[in-house]
């Protein structure tokens, strides 16, 4: 089943994309109005959205059926995972998969598939073969081989004579869930005035993340927001975050030394929420980093502030460069994880790597430039259903 969406300005206009690029059998499922958001609103207007459907039919290509993983991650994870909001967005996903995929019918099966009436025991071999390709699918999604095989070792070590490859695809899901936590996001619900640090390399995007945050947290939780940057290396930094500052009527500091720092905080600690934009540091320069550790460190702070630090990074960078990223970065103290650019990567094992590795809370996600839009609290089940295969 090929599922496509169609935007236009009119209803007549989408549909009319639609069956130009999948034919006269394309089958329309719904149609929506799209309204913009953020600043968007001010200069686009909305959208009609049509969503097509064509059914194809399936050749076998080892990959993880969707239908698998559909029952496997609706009928049988476990209910205490799913936040009821959560669970509500699954039930509509999935709820249309179910209708779109009903009429599928697996064809040109693996000549090593066996079917139900056959003896018990080969029902193990298929259920090892489908482990093995649960296996290839993480490690596609670059997922480390050492997370990989432990998740793949634990499934292994509490399958059940009776299980089958829906209860084992479910029980997999489950632990990738586990294994990512619960997300760890900005929280002003005490009365203390939040100080958030942004640091990470160059070119992850922190000053738009700043952006985006500061946009929700101002328009939509209605929080007294103030900004701070010590990015004085580049000029270009300072004015995207003075021009975010402008149309969000926020108040900017830019500082050059921890004294002025330390002047700056003061002057906001009444506010709820002071996001610090630091300069983007190379893992390779020892000297940069330390500056920026004795900013976050040895700043002078009253008992009304507390204090976090978020490492931005981004979802395409290669594993190796995050281990060694992180090497440096480790010497925060209680810091947590945000990831960026995931619209310019088609695997999220890194997501999950570093969460292993570090054991440090995950909090945001981003997938765009669009301010304030395209940022989002982490998703296990949907990292989840990416890594294996859900989403394609």
């Amino acid at each position: 089943m090929i599922i496509k969406r169609f935007q236009a300005p009119t209803e007549t206009e989408a549909m009319m994309m639609a069956k130009e690029e999948m034919g006269s059998a394309a089958v329309i499922m719904n149609i929506k109005t799209i309204k913009q958001r953020g600043f968007s609103r001010l200069l686009k207007k909305d959208v009609v959205e049509v969503t097509a459907a064509l059914e194809e039919r399936i050749a076998n290509t080892e990959r993880l059926p969707q239908k698998a993983i559909n029952i496997a991650v609706n009928d049988q994870i476990l209910p205490e995972l799913v936040t009821p909001k959560n669970n509500a967005i699954e039930e509509k996903l999935n709820n249309l998969q179910s209708m779109l995929e009903g009429k599928i019918k697996t064809s040109n099966e693996s000549e090593s598939t066996v079917k139900a009436e056959k003896k018990p025991e080969n029902e193990n071999a298929v259920n090892i073969k489908f482990i093995q390709l649960v296996y290839r699918q993480l490690i596609d999604n670059e997922v480390d081989e050492k997370y990989a095989n432990q998740i793949i070792g634990e499934i292994e070590s509490s399958l059940k004579k009776e299980s089958n490859v829906d209860s084992i695809l479910a029980g997999i899901y489950q632990k990738i869930i586990l294994k990512l936590g619960q997300p760890k996001p900005i929280d002003l619900n005490d009365k203390k005035t939040k100080l958030i640090f942004f640091v990470g390399p160059t070119g992850v995007g922190k000053t738009t993340t700043i952006a985006k945050l500061a946009s929700y947290f101002k328009l939509e939780k209605k929080a007294k927001v103030a900004l701070v940057t010590s990015d004085t290396y580049r000029i270009a930094a300072v004015e995207q975050l003075r021009t975010y500052a402008n149309i969000l009527d926020l108040p900017l500091s830019v500082v050059y030394t921890i004294e002025e720092f330390n002047s700056a905080v003061r002057m906001f600690e009444e506010f709820d929420l002071i996001l610090v934009d630091t300069a983007g540091r190379s893992h390779k320069n020892n000297e940069q980093c330390n500056e920026m550790f004795h900013l976050i460190n040895d700043c002078s702070l009253s008992d009304n502030i507390d204090r976090e630090t978020y490492l931005v990074l981004s979802a395409a960078t290669k594993y190796k460069d995050l281990l060694k990223i992180n090497d440096v970065f480790k010497n925060l103290k209680n810091y947590n994880i945000i990831f960026t650019k995931l619209d310019e990567t088609t695997c999220l094992g890194n997501i999950l790597n570093m969460k292993l590795k570090t054991g440090v809370p995950l909090s945001y996600v981003t997938s765009g430039q669009v301010v304030p839009d395209d940022i989002s609290i982490v998703d296990a089940q949907k990292i989840a259903r990416s890594l294996l295969g859900g989403n394609e």
